[in-house]
């Protein structure tokens, strides 16, 4: 590549590509049409004089040449991000924009008014939530910030453990409540299969036959819309079926349902002004609501 070329536009352009397999998936990622991507790659390749992608219908697959500098682009990126971080750390202004990320629940019923008061508190930081039951990669600049119901966060991040959150099982609040031992008779609503918590997993599987699931749904929140519809019982976290007047609670929290709920960042961000304030707040407005977040089970 010269001199004339842009270095980091190019080769976030061919780590796009290979990321996704196509130029489609790529200009998604890169937030530009499909034209501007295969015209970057083009370009790139009449540079090099190489080929870096076979076109094997509508995916495109690294070459030998491709993949070697492939490689040397993602030594690139891990150094430039790594950069990034350290910049960012030292910077001491209350001023600037950050990134929280939260699962769809935590962010309506329990991040909503809390947001509200930080905005009138500092009216110069601007806070981009970005709702995503996955755990986003703090490493890669994807989130500043992450407040996550888990029981293992990452070693690499920085994280302050707000309080325990339990959760039990919720019925449409117009249905006769079970007795326990009627649980696998009732229709069930559940998770998409491999999404979220093991434990609520493990748990469906010891107690619930597979087919008495009717519904499932990568959402907390429409599940408890779909248990408000009358499609089933459900595991969901006490704060938000509790407060919730169209559900009702068929049991105790169980403890083999508990998890931590985490404020999670990046350590080289910890001492950024703007991220600390933000996570200060977070953690003291939350440990406040200790109560509701354990469902009163005092764990």
């Amino acid at each position: 590549m010269n001199a004339k070329s842009d270095l980091s536009g190019d080769l976030r352009t061919l780590l796009a590509i290979a990321r996704e397999g196509s130029l489609a998936g790529a200009a998604r990622r890169l937030r530009v049409n499909h034209s501007t991507v295969f015209r970057r790659l083009g370009a790139i390749e009449a540079r090099l004089e190489t080929r870096l992608f076979d076109r094997q219908g509508g995916s495109y697959v690294t070459t030998a040449a491709g993949e070697d500098l492939l490689r040397t682009a993602e030594r690139v990126e891990a150094e430039m991000e790594a950069l990034e971080r350290r910049l960012s750390g030292r910077d001491l202004r209350l001023t600037g924009s950050l990134r929280l990320t939260a699962p769809d629940d935590i962010a309506e019923k329990l991040l909503m008014p809390l947001l509200t008061t930080f905005r009138q508190t500092y009216p110069d930081i601007t806070v981009e939530l970005v709702i995503d039951n996955r755990m986003l990669s703090l490493t890669k600049r994807e989130a500043d910030i992450a407040l996550r119901p888990t029981r293992e966060p990452p070693e690499s991040l920085f994280g302050r453990r707000v309080a325990t959150l339990t959760s039990t099982i919720y019925a449409a609040g117009a249905l006769s409540q079970p007795a326990p031992g009627e649980l696998a008779q009732r229709p069930w609503i559940a998770w998409d299969d491999g999404a979220g918590p093991p434990a609520i997993a493990h748990w469906l599987a010891g107690n619930i036959d597979t087919d008495a699931i009717g519904f499932r749904s990568n959402s907390l929140l429409n599940q408890a819309s779909a248990v408000r519809a009358g499609l089933g019982l459900a595991i969901l976290p006490s704060f938000l079926g509790d407060s919730d007047p169209g559900l009702t609670r068929v049991c105790a929290p169980p403890a083999a349902l508990d998890t931590g709920l985490w404020l999670l960042t990046h350590p080289d961000l910890r001492r950024t002004a703007r991220i600390r304030a933000l996570v200060d707040m977070l953690y003291d407005h939350l440990r406040d609501a200790e109560a509701r977040l354990n469902g009163g089970s005092g764990r």
